[in-house]
């Protein structure tokens, strides 16, 4: 692998990089347990961002794994996922913010804690939004990645704890400029009683334009899809 950048990302830290068209961003559950919140945006045009919605719809699941693609609200291909030893990533679940954080662990504040206080997903991705120009206005929907959320026959949402194990990682791989604004905390529906997001792995490569083959050709959405994020370039 033609490794361009590695780096961990601390359990409740943040980060954002641009990965570009024909590169790939590996991301690693080091300890087992860990949940990503992600936002893609296109990096040459960031008013067009992911469309979980749309990502369902056209590929008809809820369930993202390898083959699947990552859809922005214009159509067009933010990321592929070409490959993924977990198995499953909510596209539900939201990201949690501090009131939730606050209700479910305690105060856990800087005063008394320093830099294990307790964050939340919300202001995480804020502060890295920050660094691209974009705001509250502009945080929208976000990918757990790692985590498992089911939907009971009532319509309830169910947190599925040790869906990820130590050492899985999913390859977020990129027919264009992607943002990628990401934070290692626990997921919102998460039932565990203590604040314990654990770290994550990044490594960016360059990579093959076949190695999305199989995502492009898993449905003929795919296909038009692909078509129209070429077109972007031409």
């Amino acid at each position: 692998m033609d490794l361009l950048l590695e780096e961990t990302v601390p359990g409740g830290g943040h980060a954002s990089l641009i990965v570009k068209r024909g590169q790939s961003l590996r991301i690693t559950d080091l300890r087992g347990g860990a949940n990503v919140s992600v936002m893609l945006v296109n990096a040459n045009e960031k008013s067009e961002r992911l469309n979980l919605p749309d990502t369902l719809k056209c590929q008809h699941t809820a369930k993202l794994t390898a083959g699947h693609c990552l859809y922005s609200d214009m159509g067009r291909v933010l990321a592929a996922i070409v490959a993924d030893t977990c198995g499953w990533h909510d596209s539900i679940g939201g990201v949690s913010n501090a009131e939730e954080v606050h209700e479910r662990y305690g105060m856990g504040r800087y005063q008394e804690l320093r830099n294990a206080f307790y964050r939340n997903g919300t202001d995480n991705l804020l502060v890295e939004m920050g660094k691209w120009g974009l705001g509250i206005r502009d945080l929208l929907m976000t990918l757990n990645l790692f985590s498992r959320v089911d939907v009971t026959d009532e319509g309830a949402l169910n947190f599925v704890p040790g869906n990820s194990k130590a050492g899985d990682y999913v390859d977020l791989y990129a027919p264009m400029n992607t943002l990628v604004v990401l934070t290692a905390i626990q997921h919102p529906l998460d039932p565990h009683p203590e604040y314990a997001p654990k770290p994550v792995k990044l490594a960016l490569s360059h990579a093959e334009r076949d190695v999305a083959e199989f995502c492009r050709t898993a449905c003929e959405e795919n296909v038009r899809g692909f078509i129209n994020t070429d077109r972007f370039f031409l």
